[in-house]
């Protein structure tokens, strides 16, 4: 093992090194505890009242801290800015980049040879991973888990799918709007993100198929003691990783990325992902494109019966044997000579991997479908690109074409939708604009827009819709999303007027605005571009570098990465009583 990072700020003598070791000893540190050569690991923990699902981080924290104690580092724990999808406005992907900014400075500037990233609610994990990534040091993940499903009446619950469900009920009058109330105290009963297929479980189930979390722990429901016991694992294992000088960058390869992604198709995972990571590989400098989604995805087998698409939850399929029964089943997908943070590859960690139910995680002779990943979408609609769901929409309108009913705000849509005398029926393709990452700005989970309420009535429970905005990982429906480049960035979206036709053909990838490109051409001269609404904070840096859904929605300055060494170093390092210690002097000041 080379220097540590840590002696730098830790292992010398002089008035620099008298305030930061004796101001450490403040916390109850021995005498030359940081001079002794043990390597420093930061405990970035994303808890925080205001996000419900990583409130229990701080008990996560300990266990790492015992972890790390016990192979013999030393553990700092440090808080981060915390995204809570429930209670953030206008959308946590908003924040994603400044969290990662976040993370990525705190571990730059401090005195940390590696990191242990605790997140668990949707943008947390992506962020810490992206910030994590343009430092580069060794790094390991631990999600919170996923809380227990809820229990309504003797009936199961699942958070954001049941939610969605039993609204529509509500709308089309066939459910009490008190039943629905009633639900809250039963929605969410305990610690953890949601406990469905949602984006925070797709996240977690990502970061372990990177490599990046230890195999099985992803899934651990948050209420259970295994789950502080792989904190504790995590906490070693993160001690050993900086004696290795085993760094992120050597993990999360292009390969790592083509198993995350498989590994998405056989969940069937939340669309978010795609974001993420497109995001995280531009921090690594690994060549990821939207149609490397697409063409991975397209021959694995979906095996994961998990709502929203499927029937069960996270708790049961942890139980059924977790990701790495599910990746020992998907193992000819993928590249298994992978590298991941057990220091051994992605074959060697789920060799002795056992599914204990068949029916949650489905063998690849009996898949609950073949290429039902996310499909992505091309034509005059979206130049760069759209993505579906394939798995959360309906067979019967994988090919549709049909009128446009424009919206150009989701507000303007949630006012007129559920009006009587809207003409709209269920041919019509629902079409909401400027809700991408500009225009909203965020691009806030709003693409599922709702169905009409007299065709709730009806019995119609799904239209094609097209947005350039994201569909929450518990969403479902025929919802085509992110399309690129949005409307407010002068896409071809902005020029959709009511009535014109468009033509979705899911098997042939193919998204089309049936109007000539001279038309196209006339609207766009006429149009008058949506100025911006944001002249200052962190709005306004957003607004101003913002990369579009292709990109991952990421800043323009911080693809990729800058490195671990702080920036313009230590000035006081090169004072004149400022030299390193060694051998006999070293032992004097322990």
């Amino acid at each position: 093992m080379s220097r540590l990072r840590s002696s730098r700020f830790y292992d010398s003598y002089g008035q620099v090194a008298l305030v930061r070791n004796g101001h450490m000893q403040a916390l109850g540190f021995s005498a030359g505890l940081l001079r002794s050569g043990k390597p420093v690991i930061g405990i970035a923990n994303s808890q925080s009242d205001l996000n419900p699902c990583n409130a229990h981080l701080g008990t996560l924290a300990e266990a790492v801290k015992r972890g790390v104690w016990q192979a013999g580092g030393v553990p700092l724990v440090f808080p981060t800015i915390s995204l809570g999808e429930t209670n953030m406005l206008p959308t946590t992907m908003m924040f994603r980049n400044l969290m990662s900014m976040d993370v990525e400075e705190m571990l730059r500037a401090s005195p940390i040879d590696g990191v242990v990233l605790l997140a668990g609610c949707d943008k947390t994990t992506p962020a810490m991973l992206m910030g994590a990534a343009s430092v580069d040091l060794p790094t390991i993940m631990v999600t919170g888990g996923p809380m227990l499903a809820g229990r309504f009446k003797g009936r199961s619950l699942g958070t954001g799918t049941d939610a969605r469900k039993m609204a529509d009920e509500v709308r089309a009058g066939r459910l009490d709007g008190a039943e629905f109330f009633a639900m809250e105290s039963s929605y969410a009963r305990t610690a953890g993100h949601c406990m469905v297929m949602g984006t925070a479980s797709t996240m977690a189930s990502i970061a372990e198929a990177l490599g990046m979390q230890l195999p099985g722990s992803s899934s651990i429901p948050a209420v259970e003691a295994a789950r502080l016991q792989a904190a504790q694992q995590a906490g070693a294992r993160a001690v050993e990783l900086v004696r290795e000088e085993l760094s992120m960058s050597r993990i999360v390869t292009r390969s790592a990325f083509e198993n995350a992604i498989k590994v998405n198709a056989a969940i069937s995972g939340s669309t978010n992902a795609v974001l993420h990571l497109l995001a995280l590989a531009g921090r690594l400098d690994v060549p990821l494109e939207l149609d490397d989604f697409d063409r991975w995805m397209r021959d694995v087998p979906w095996l994961a019966n998990l709502r929203p698409a499927g029937e069960h939850y996270m708790e049961e399929f942890h139980h059924a044997g977790g990701l790495p029964a599910l990746m020992r089943r998907l193992e000819a997908h993928l590249v298994g000579d992978a590298l991941t943070v057990t220091g051994r590859s992605v074959a060697d960690n789920v060799a002795a991997a056992e599914c204990y139910d068949d029916e949650v995680i489905r063998p690849v002779d009996r898949p609950l479908g073949v290429g039902a990943g996310t499909a992505v979408l091309h034509g005059n609609l979206a130049p760069q690109g759209a993505i579906i769901k394939q798995a959360a929409a309906s067979p019967r309108l994988s090919r549709h074409r049909g009128p446009a009913l424009v919206f150009d705000t989701i507000e303007e849509c949630e006012a007129r939708i559920h009006d009587p005398d809207l003409d709209v029926d269920e041919n019509t393709v629902l079409v909401v604009r400027n809700c991408g990452p500009l225009g909203y700005p965020g691009m806030p989970e709003v693409a599922n827009l709702p169905i009409p309420r007299k065709l709730l009535e009806r019995g119609i429970d799904d239209m094609v819709r097209v947005s350039d905005a994201r569909m929450s990982g518990t969403a479902y429906g025929t919802v085509v999303l992110h399309v690129a480049p949005e409307a407010s960035a002068d896409g071809p979206l902005a020029l959709v007027r009511t009535g014109d036709m468009i033509a979705l053909d899911v098997p042939a990838r193919s998204l089309v605005l049936e109007v000539d490109d001279a038309e196209l051409a006339r609207r766009n001269a006429e149009r008058t571009p949506r100025a911006s609404r944001f002249s200052r904070g962190y709005a306004r840096l957003y607004a101003d570098h913002v990369l579009q859904a292709d990109r991952g929605a990421d800043f323009d300055f911080l693809v990729g990465g800058s490195g671990s060494q702080p920036y313009g170093g230590d000035p006081h390092l090169a004072a004149e009583d400022d030299v390193l210690l060694t051998g006999a002097a070293r032992d004097d000041a322990s």
